[in-house]
């Protein structure tokens, strides 16, 4: 049985991985010296995690809604 989480609760984590993930990226900059590069790599690999967990349906993402149901 996959985890399936549902589509409100996955719009949540979203939005709490995308402002912790900055916050640890923005913290870590300003304490440590990291080129842009790394900053860069850095930002692909949290936007990878997530659209991997997004493409094995683990989120389940609704976009709160703003977008209209999928026709076809």
């Amino acid at each position: 049985m996959k985890l399936r989480i549902p589509p409100l609760a996955s719009d949540i984590i979203i939005c709490l991985y995308a402002a912790i993930t900055l916050f640890i990226r923005f913290k870590l900059e300003n304490e440590t010296p990291i080129t842009p590069m790394h900053s860069i790599v850095m930002g692909l690999c949290f936007i990878v995690i997530l659209w991997v967990l997004i493409k094995f349906k683990v989120l389940n993402p609704n976009w709160f809604g703003l977008f209209g149901p999928k026709k076809g």
